[in-house]
């Protein structure tokens, strides 16, 4: 596998922010039920994760949108039948870390894996067939949210297993533009928005008093999507929001990109 680097630039930065939605109850941390998945005999490269997609998607197509983030609408006057895509976060994500092929399920995403995942006898990639020998499955109810404290101290560090695609197509074009400066305010607020979109997919907002910390520490890489050159970063973050572990943030999370791991016990 060819590995393309830009430049190193490394960057630390920090932000809070806030949100609140008058209509809903406070809840500013849950527990949500998580499935893993893996395939401990089969050894796969990173950037096969979106194979993992395309293959289970397809073989269970008819149970659940969720597999694949494809919603199909009904048949056009012509007959052709139109797709539409789901855009909320993704329920299941499909990784391959540390060469082991690696499913995550959360929330509805979570049951699902465990009804279906048991009943796969083989894995096929492109055109190699992997017997399913072994595989791991396990289910627990994980805490998502606000952490407890509020001190410096209280701050849980997270590092990103697989490469983060904060960007899309459009702030990628915006991002080459800026000065350095103008480059980190834009990370800042991207992290954010991920960390509160999964939020509200998860049903959580924050009272007025609350805040969300970032500490944001990464360097840039080059990767292709999609036959594009798009910038990604390595590295982590410290925040006051605790996320199970696994889980991905950014742009093509259910292809892999984005998965953490977290670093301490943090409260």
């Amino acid at each position: 596998m060819k590995k393309v680097y830009a430049s190193k630039k490394k960057l630390i930065l920090n932000h809070t922010l806030t949100t609140t939605n008058p209509l809903m109850p406070h809840r500013a941390q849950t527990l949500i039920p998580i499935t893993t998945v893996t395939f401990p005999e089969i050894a796969l490269r990173t950037r096969d994760a979106h194979k993992l997609r395309g293959y289970f998607g397809e073989l269970f197509r008819e149970h659940s949108p969720l597999l694949h983030n494809h919603l199909e609408s009904e048949a056009g006057a012509e007959g052709a039948t139109a797709v539409k895509f789901r855009y909320a976060y993704p329920l299941v994500q499909y990784k391959v870390l540390d060469r082991v092929p690696t499913l995550v399920g959360l929330g509805e995403g979570a049951t699902l894996l465990t009804q279906l995942f048991l009943q796969i006898r083989e894995v096929q990639i492109e055109n190699d067939t992997f017997p399913v020998l072994s595989k791991h499955i396990r289910h627990e109810r994980v805490p998502i949210g606000l952490a407890r404290g509020d001190g410096p101290l209280d701050l849980i560090e997270y590092r990103f297993e697989t490469l983060w695609m904060a960007l899309n197509q459009a702030n990628y074009r915006d991002y080459r533009s800026y000065s350095e400066q103008e480059q980190q305010a834009q990370l800042k607020r991207v992290l954010t928005s991920q960390l509160l979109a999964l939020f509200r997919e998860f049903g959580l907002w924050l009272e007025p008093h609350e805040r969300i910390m970032v500490r944001l520490s990464v360097e840039e890489r080059s990767t292709q999507f999609k036959n594009q050159t798009m910038v990604a970063f390595t590295g982590g973050f410290l925040t006051n929001v605790v996320l199970p572990d696994g889980i991905g943030l950014g742009k093509a999370v259910s292809r892999g990109f984005g998965t953490l791991t977290r670093m301490n016990n943090g409260k």
